[in-house]
């Protein structure tokens, strides 16, 4: 183990990343059950900003972020505020462990994205990595989603759409990132993303606002996934990025249901089946071929 992290000293980190996203599926929930699914994803964003424009500024960053703006801006809508309304929308239908699973088709988008895109085409391991990956989570969402109405006269087949639409952006945003921001520091990117995002969603917030004062509960839900699952998560996303690179930081959303899974039993008191463990292990497969993790040592040659 110590020589793989020597070797690859991100992998912390990408777990690290892995384990609060999959916490951000229940607090996202938690918040849009009582502010609606505009108002928590704006209410995410700007907690986020408000939480790293002070860590920015005091590491005295703000020209860089001057400097790239426009683009950060943009970047903001792509990979927070699209992404985090869509999810909000969503889990007002279905549960958070299916949102978990869809999820964990980014890096196919990003796959796809940074072939056509950045011409980064898969090597024979990964794209192996990412198939086993996505079989992984097929097999545990198989008959999990229901595209009838239910009480309230939603559909979960419309929940599922903007899960994949959040997806798209998600895999769209990483390759913008590599493309037009590679080399800008991980907390200008973050920052400024979130305050884009939380621009651009402050209207449609306000609007959308409930008539009747959210619990203090809700309140609680967003301020852990605007500052932990948002804020501390984006600076990890960015940094890795720049370390291994956009179509490899995606995988890290092979991991987010397993996290989810594991968090339902601790925190809800749901059950784990054997099929959910088997499952898990195919998603992890998956996860360390598409990442190089299970690639065989190369000998050193001798000396000639």
């Amino acid at each position: 183990m110590t020589a793989l992290l020597a070797k690859k000293p991100w992998l912390i980190e990408f777990v690290l990343l892995g384990a609060i996203w999959g916490a951000s599926f229940l607090f996202t929930r938690l918040g849009a059950a009582e502010f609606g699914a505009l108002p928590t994803a704006g209410l995410r964003v700007g907690i986020a900003a408000v939480f790293l424009l002070p860590l920015l500024l005091a590491r005295r960053q703000g020209l860089a972020l001057a400097r790239h703006w426009k683009k950060i801006f943009l970047l903001g809508m792509l990979n927070s505020g699209i992404p985090f309304a869509c999810y909000a929308y969503a889990l007002l239908t279905i549960t958070t462990g299916l949102s978990a699973l869809i999820n964990a088709t980014v890096p196919l988008f990003g796959a796809l994205v940074a072939w056509l895109w950045l011409k980064d085409r898969p090597h024979g391991l990964k794209i192996l990595g990412l198939l086993i990956g996505f079989v992984g989570v097929a097999m545990l969402a198989w008959g999990k989603a229901s595209f009838k109405p239910d009480a309230s006269g939603l559909s979960s087949g419309w929940a599922v759409v903007a899960c994949l639409v959040a997806c798209l952006c998600y895999g769209i945003s990483a390759s913008y990132t590599r493309r037009y921001l590679s080399g800008v520091p991980s907390l200008v990117v973050a920052t400024g993303s979130q305050i884009g995002a939380t621009l651009g969603l402050a209207l449609p917030t306000l609007w959308l606002w409930p008539a009747q004062n959210p619990s203090l509960k809700a309140w609680l839900a967003l301020l852990v996934v605007g500052v932990v699952c948002t804020g501390i998560a984006y600076v990890l996303f960015f940094r890795l990025i720049d370390k291994m690179g956009a179509a490899s930081t995606l995988t890290v959303t092979f991991l987010i249901p397993v996290f989810a899974v594991i968090y339902g039993v601790i925190f809800l008191g749901e059950s784990v089946t054997s099929w959910m463990l088997i499952c898990g292990a195919v998603i992890l497969s998956g996860t360390a071929l598409s990442l190089d993790l299970l690639k065989r040592r190369q000998p050193t040659p001798l000396p000639r």
